[in-house]
């Protein structure tokens, strides 16, 4: 990503609807993997460190980022160790395997993303527990993608493939970001039949609004402890390493 990109989401990550929302549905999914109480949990390209304090009540956190200004700030924090590497081949030896790796929205800015599910999948412990997060629809492609340096957006049956290739076992594959889901997707398609890329993505609402929007996507919570949702604006899965 660009080094304003970077910047911008350090800025915002911790109030901004998107990202409070989501760390809601991660912390409830997170929650049902019953993870021992000593869970050593690994975290790849964990950006500025906005999800190191939710991962920390799972255990002891290491993290992973590329970019030198991130990953000091993350490591400013406190709250984890962390390092410098890149997926699917640079990830740092951190002494041993993890209980919990997660990777939220960064597979898909990685050329070989079968490498980069396979390179976490090898951190695992027997029984540990992969999650990411990655961006569904290949047609809802937009500006923010593009600015963002993404390589592709998904559909659920790509992300279970990636997953069994590695030689996980699949958990869950669900989209999330369900209720919100028509009006993104309504801007985007007018955006592109318009062939206008203007608006930011990462704009903080008004606060009632904000408050309004976290609130809805996090409602997601209950829905998603029930069943898996048949579409959204993201695609969260979680896989297993067998014996």
């Amino acid at each position: 990503m660009e080094r304003a990109i970077y910047d911008r989401l350090r800025e915002i990550e911790q109030d901004h609807w998107w990202f409070e929302g989501r760390r809601a549905v991660l912390t409830s999914e997170i929650e049902r993997l019953s993870l021992p109480a000593d869970a050593r949990v690994l975290e790849v390209g964990c950006g500025a460190g906005g999800n190191l304090a939710m991962l920390r009540r799972f255990g002891e956190v290491s993290a992973v980022e590329p970019d030198g200004p991130s990953r000091e700030y993350a490591a400013g924090r406190g709250l984890a160790e962390v390092r410098g590497g890149l997926l699917p081949d640079g990830l740092p030896d951190f002494g041993g395997p993890f209980d919990l790796v997660c990777a939220f929205d960064v597979v898909e800015h990685v050329d070989d993303d079968a490498g980069a599910v396979r390179a976490m999948a090898a951190q695992l412990r027997t029984g540990g527990r992969l999650v990411i997060t990655v961006p569904a629809y290949a047609w809802m492609w937009s500006a923010h993608d593009a600015a963002h340096h993404h390589k592709r957006r998904y559909v659920r049956p790509e992300v279970r493939n990636l997953i069994q290739a590695a030689g996980l076992k699949v958990r869950r594959v669900t989209h999330f970001n369900t209720l919100l889901f028509p009006p993104i997707a309504a801007i985007r398609l007018a955006k592109a039949a318009l062939k206008r890329d203007g608006g930011d993505d990462e704009a903080l609402p008004p606060p009632a609004l904000n408050r309004l929007l976290a609130s809805m996507f996090a409602a997601e919570r209950g829905l998603l402890r029930a069943v898996d949702l048949p579409f959204g604006v993201s695609i969260l899965a979680v896989a297993e390493r067998p014996a």
